[in-house]
């Protein structure tokens, strides 16, 4: 068996060494590089689902924070509702109170029952202030259609014309709002 020379060892060394650099893509170079391509895919694909992940959680958040701030604002706008309606039911009761109390003023002889209704009626008037139900009486101010109803007019001596002379029952609000027009007497 002949030896090769150092020349022939060195052409052989480049042979191998041509071989493995041009290998095929099953060569570890090739594999090593597919993977990291794979790799940079799946972090871009990542990304893109964390951010619409994040988009998604921010739109649910502010469509919540909106949620709770209308159930807020209807329950306000339903407790006021529920105010307004227990006031109108309350008025004609007090009406009588007020009405029975004048007629026992009269009479001494039902004084006992004149305390009696004038507490019933303090308590009412209690509870419907705690509501923040006002009473207004309009007498000596100017008619306004839209917070007195006129029952009658009449004339009145020094009294200019279009002035609450009377008040009939008086009016009631809530927060403003006229629950019962005052029922007056006007001036001619």
């Amino acid at each position: 068996e002949k030896r090769p020379t150092a020349d022939e060892e060195v052409v052989e060394a480049e042979l191998v060494e041509d071989e493995q650099s041009s290998a095929g893509p099953d060569s570890p170079e090739n594999r090593a590089a597919d993977q990291v391509e794979r790799d940079l895919d799946e972090i871009g694909e990542a990304k893109r689902e964390r951010d619409e992940y994040l988009e998604l959680a921010k739109r649910t958040k502010a469509d919540f924070e909106n949620y709770r701030k209308r159930v807020t604002k209807e329950t306000t706008e339903a407790l006021a509702r529920g105010k307004a309606d227990l006031a109108r039911e309350l008025l004609p009761a007090l009406d009588n109170l007020e009405r029975a109390l004048a007629a026992g003023k009269d009479s001494s002889a039902h004084e006992a029952l004149v305390k009696g209704v004038a507490m019933v009626r303090d308590e009412l008037h209690g509870r419907l202030e705690a509501a923040g139900v006002e009473a207004f009486d309009p007498t000596g101010e100017k008619f306004d259609p839209q917070l007195h109803e006129a029952l009658s007019t009449r004339p009145a001596d020094g009294a200019e014309p279009g002035v609450v002379l009377e008040t009939v029952e008086k009016g009631y609000r809530l927060n403003g709002q006229v629950l019962r027009a005052a029922k007056v007497v006007v001036s001619q």
